[in-house]
C-alpha cells in the first residue's frame, strides 16, 4: 500500500452559544451568541472562499447551537445545511466546547454525540452523515464507539502538546494521524488487541519551540502556531502572519520533504473573527504550495485511513528551527521522531552546534490508563516529557538514558548514536 503524499489543509469554524459549554447544561464561559450570527458565519465562508476559491472547510456545532431556538440559530442552522449542499462542507458536531472528558461522563458524552449527530443529520438532510467528530479531547472508548456504534472513523481526539492552558490537558501524543489504542487516546495503538478504527487528528499544529513549554512559562503562549488569536492577536498583524507562514512552512517545506506529505489544521471559532487573516493565510499558502488540497477534516483522515491500515508504519520526523517569534527562538533547533513505539524530541543550539538534548521520551509500549473520574490532566507522561513539569523532566543527552531506553531508540534511528 502506497504512502500518502500531497499538502492537506483543514479548516475548522466552529458555532456556538456558549464559549465553553462543558456538558449539554453546563457552560462555563461567556455568552457569545452575538458573535456567532448568521451574519458572522457568512462573513467566514466568504473570507475562506477569497482565500481559497475551491476548499471546502468543516463546521463543528454545539449541542446549545443545535438546540437553541433564537430565529438567529434557526437561520445559522439553515446556513450551514446550504453549504454543504453548495461548496460540499462538511457539518458535524462539536461536544464539551474541546473538554468533554474533564467535565462529563464517557456514557454521558457517547449519548449526546449519539443525540447530536442525529440532530446534525436530520439539519443537513437527505440522510447526510459527518465524516468526522470535532472534539478537542475525547477519551478513548468514545473513540471506538464512533467507529462502531456510528459508523464514524476520524475524530479530532487531542489537541497536541496543549497543558496549562485553557480547561484541559494533554500533552504526550504524537501530532500528525494515528489510531489511538484502547489503553488511552494519546497512545498509538500497538497491534488488532489495542487498535481503534478512527484515525485521532490534532486540533492547531503549532510551533514545535513554543509547544514545548507550559502554558504560559516564561511569559511566551505555548499554543502559537496557525491561530489567529496567539499570533495576530496577540502579536499584530506583521509578525503574527508571519509567524502562521513561518509554521505552516515546517511541515509544507522540511515536513513534506521528511514524511512525503504534510498537514497544517486549526480551529477558529466563528466568535474570534480574524476572517481576513485567515484569507490573508490560505492566499499565501496557494501562492506558495500551490498544489495544496483544502478538504475537510473528515476526508482527510479517510484519506490518511485509506493509504495507512495500522500504525505499524508511522515515522513522523519534524525539523524546526526557531522562527524568531516570541517563545521560538532563532538559535534553537527542534527535532522530532514520532512512531508507534515512542516519540522523541531533541533539542539544541545550532548556532553554536551544542550537543542535542532529549527533552521528551515518551514510550507507548508502556501500559498507559485514561483517568477514571472528571478531572482537567489527561497527558501520557512516562520516561521524559518536554514540559519539564515534573522533577525528572530534565534535559539531559541520548547517552544519559537508561540503557533500555538507548537501545529502542537507536534501534530505529541509528543515525542518531553518533549524537549520544
Amino acid at each position: 500500500m502506497s504512502p500518502l503524499q500531497g499538502r492537506f489543509l483543514t479548516h475548522v469554524s466552529v458555532v456556538r452559544v456558549n464559549q465553553i459549554e462543558v456538558t449539554p447544561t453546563r457552560s462555563i464561559g461567556e455568552d457569545e451568541h452575538l458573535d456567532n450570527s448568521p451574519g458572522h458565519i457568512r462573513s467566514r465562508r466568504e473570507a475562506f472562499a477569497r482565500g481559497c476559491p475551491n476548499g471546502k472547510m468543516t463546521w463543528a456545532i454545539s449541542w446549545l447551537a443545535l438546540k437553541d431556538d433564537r430565529d438567529e440559530y434557526k437561520q445559522a442552522r439553515k446556513l450551514l445545511a446550504s453549504y454543504h449542499d453548495r461548496y460540499g462542507d462538511e457539518i458535524t458536531f462539536i461536544p464539551g466546547g474541546y473538554f468533554a472528558p474533564m467535565y462529563d461522563t464517557r456514557d454521558h458524552i457517547r449519548q449526546t454525540m449519539h443525540d447530536a449527530l442525529g440532530i446534525v443529520s436530520d439539519m443537513v438532510g437527505r440522510g447526510y452523515r459527518p465524516e468526522c467528530v470535532v472534539a478537542g479531547f475525547m477519551d478513548a472508548e468514545n473513540q471506538r464507539l464512533l467507529s462502531t456504534e456510528e459508523g464514524i472513523h476520524v475524530c479530532q481526539g487531542q489537541i497536541w502538546s496543549q497543558h496549562g492552558i485553557d480547561h484541559g490537558d494533554g500533552d504526550g501524543g504524537i501530532c500528525y494521524p494515528y489510531y489511538p489504542s484502547r489503553e488511552h487516546y494519546l497512545k498509538p495503538a500497538q497491534g488488532p488487541a489495542d487498535f481503534i478504527d478512527c484515525v485521532c487528528l490534532d486540533g492547531w499544529t503549532c510551533d514545535f519551540l513554543t509547544a514545548r513549554r507550559d502554558g504560559f512559562q516564561g511569559g511566551f503562549n505555548s499554543r502559537m502556531g496557525v491561530g489567529p488569536i496567539e499570533t495576530v492577536g496577540n502579536l499584530g498583524k506583521e509578525v503574527g502572519r508571519k509567524e502562521m507562514m513561518d509554521t505552516t512552512a515546517v511541515h509544507f517545506d522540511r515536513g513534506h520533504a521528511l514524511n512525503g506529505f504534510g498537514w497544517v489544521t486549526g480551529i477558529w471559532e466563528v466568535s474570534v473573527g480574524h476572517d481576513e487573516d485567515l484569507t490573508y493565510w490560505l492566499q499565501n499558502i496557494h501562492d506558495r504550495w500551490p498544489d495544496t488540497q483544502v478538504i475537510t477534516e473528515g476526508a482527510f483522515g479517510l484519506e490518511w485511513r485509506k493509504h495507512t491500515p495500522s500504525n505499524a508504519s508511522l515515522n513522523y520526523r519534524f525539523d524546526e528551527k526557531g522562527t524568531g517569534a516570541p517563545g521560538s527562538e532563532k538559535n534553537l533547533e527542534i527535532e522530532w521522531f514520532m512512531n508507534r513505539e515512542f516519540r522523541l524530541a531533541l533539542l539544541h543550539d545550532w548556532t553554536k552546534n551544542s550537543p542535542a538534548m532529549a527533552i521528551d521520551f515518551t514510550r507507548y509500549d508502556l501500559k498507559a490508563e485514561e483517568p477514571q473520574g472528571l478531572q482537567r490532566e489527561w497527558s501520557l507522561m512516562n520516561v521524559l516529557n518536554q514540559k519539564g513539569m515534573r522533577p525528572q523532566d530534565k534535559p539531559k543527552r541520548l547517552g544519559q538514558l537508561s540503557a533500555e531506553d538507548q537501545r529502542m531508540i537507536f534501534e530505529r534511528y541509528p543515525e542518531l548514536k553518533s549524537r549520544a
